[in-house]
């Protein structure tokens, strides 16, 4: 099983070097990327949306519970405010994106691989990983940053409704901690996780999707293993990219 890991992560690494040079050498058809773009923006946006506030409004609630015990229920925004933009908000999204759009990416490469329709891609001389791959991974790098902007703001909104309405606090009281612990340096650094997320998460997908095997019940299992490996590779990159930004900080 280890050497079959291997192997994988070595066909992986190929594929995504093969990307790298396509990108490098052809760049991308815009209105491909466009599309890609939209695509991935409007089927993750609504579960991200609904994921994040009431994450919000949870962590708002367990916060005030835990601080209460020491008198410093009015650092709720802060809190609140820090983690989801410095890390919530990037994880949450890619882990809604990995089970709506990377399952989508994985599912529909897979099938053309099963009707033979990426052979008949590179029997018309054309290369599938710029057909297919190289637009869905650079939107996902442009289009995750965007969705975990609105993702951290709908959830500071929901962490702001229950401040407001549940622990009597004021909305200047809340807006004006998150004024004075958010820094530029935070939401840079989110963005930079997002972009890393996204490359990880639909480049997982894809790569499922073209090792697709075994007809209709290898599309099944293709798209589950993009799902499993994309939010493994989203929790474990976390900390390896937390660790690097903050030591460049």
């Amino acid at each position: 099983m280890f050497e079959d890991t291997l192997r994988a992560f070595g066909r992986y690494a190929l594929m995504v070097r093969e990307v790298v040079r396509d990108f490098t050498t052809r760049g991308v058809n815009i209105e491909e990327l466009s599309k890609q773009i939209l695509k991935i923006g409007r089927d993750s946006l609504p579960v991200v949306l609904l994921t994040a506030a009431f994450t919000g409004m949870v962590l708002a609630l367990q916060t005030a519970y835990g601080l209460q015990r020491f008198g410093a229920k009015n650092y709720v925004g802060n809190i609140v405010g820090l983690a989801l933009v410095r890390e919530l908000g990037p994880v949450l999204t890619a882990v809604m994106l990995c089970g709506r759009v990377g399952a989508g990416i994985a599912a529909e490469i897979g099938s053309m691989v099963v009707t033979e329709q990426v052979d008949a891609i590179r029997a018309l001389g054309a290369n599938p990983i710029n057909k297919l791959v190289t637009p869905r991974i650079a939107a996902a790098m442009l289009a995750v940053p965007a969705l975990v902007v609105f993702c951290t703001l709908v959830g500071i909104f929901g962490g702001q409704l229950v401040a407001v309405y549940e622990l009597n606090q004021t909305s200047h009281m809340y807006q004006r901690a998150l004024y004075y612990t958010i820094m530029v340096r935070d939401i840079l650094d989110a963005m930079i996780k997002s972009a890393v997320f996204g490359f990880l998460v639909v480049s997982i997908a894809c790569f499922h999707g073209l090792s697709t095997q075994g007809g209709t019940a290898g599309v099944g299992r293709s798209t589950t293993a993009a799902v499993v490996t994309g939010s493994i590779s989203v929790f474990i990159s976390d900390f390896f990219v937390t660790k690097m930004l903050i030591l460049l900080s």
